[in-house]
């Protein structure tokens, strides 16, 4: 992890999904850079355990974490308040928790879950904390290459016709890379830059909820997946880089640019899922 990369120096750096994979990795990571971390987690043990490792990186930084479900959208505004009140600069935001689910469950918000976690997330957690990102702040979203796989439908975001976890899991990981060039375009003359990534094909927790033949498959798989640490590199480099500071609205890979499907590219597309996304924002915070 050593392209051009810029020492972070103190920067507070708020990451999800970040007690496991690539999200725990590239925390540590930053943490060696110089950076305060804010972590977003779940789970109070793996959250303790993992800024007990960021302390021990850095003593002198005060590294915290908030818990909540991210899945719902009144606790990631609710994440997102706190955070806004204790830190009056976020440097770099990293939407990165994510997860694969083999039925089609609902939160008790009517979302669909793995929607509502991948993507509505993201919207939420950014959008709360979009005032609190400066100029050449930086916000960094995890996608995948399992977009390719899937297709946005603006009237079926829910997934209510014909479930499939991996066809819902590409198509929320499109949502990222849309969320994304949008998120872009509307940041672009504040200064913030906007950027996502694939992050490989990484022995990671994110599918262990899975079943069946995907459960078979991605067990064969783990013979040849990357680790975390490799996983974490291009998320660090988005993040920390100074070959980056000025791009946004890119897909990466490998620390490069990387040509994404046509519908990842379709600026309407990307407009409506925003507009769809506020609207959804709209019926359960009322805001």
């Amino acid at each position: 992890m050593d392209r051009a990369d810029t020492t972070l120096n103190g920067q507070v750096i708020v990451i999800t999904g970040s007690t496991s994979g690539i999200g725990r990795a590239a925390a540590m990571e930053l943490a060696r850079k110089g950076a305060r971390l804010v972590l977003v987690a779940r789970d109070p043990k793996r959250a303790d355990d993992v800024l007990a490792e960021l302390r021990d990186i850095d003593p002198r930084q005060n590294h915290t974490a908030l818990l909540g479900d991210l899945s719902l959208m009144r606790e990631t505004a609710r994440i997102g308040a706190e955070i806004a009140a204790t830190e009056p600069r976020v440097d770099v935001l990293i939407n990165n928790a994510g997860a694969m689910y083999p039925d089609r469950q609902v939160t008790p918000e009517g979302l669909e879950r793995t929607f509502a976690l991948n993507h509505m997330s993201y919207f939420v957690l950014t959008r709360t904390l979009l005032d609190r990102i400066p100029s050449g702040g930086r916000i960094v979203n995890t996608a995948s290459e399992a977009h390719r796989g899937g297709r946005l439908d603006l009237s079926n975001l829910q997934s209510a016709q014909r479930y499939s976890a991996f066809r819902t899991y590409s198509m929320t990981k499109l949502a990222n890379i849309l969320f994304t060039r949008e998120l872009a375009r509307r940041t672009g003359d504040a200064g913030v830059r906007a950027n996502c990534h694939h992050p490989g094909v990484v022995a990671s927790r994110l599918f262990n909820n899975s079943k069946g033949v995907l459960r078979v498959l991605f067990a064969i798989g783990r013979l040849v997946m990357i680790s975390s640490e490799k996983g974490a590199e291009t998320l660090v480099y988005l993040a920390s880089s100074a070959e980056v500071a000025s791009d946004s609205g890119g897909y990466y890979s490998q620390c490069r640019p990387r040509r994404s499907t046509d519908q990842a590219r379709d600026e309407t597309t990307a407009r409506g899922l925003w507009d769809e996304s506020e609207r959804i924002v709209a019926s359960i915070l009322g805001r």
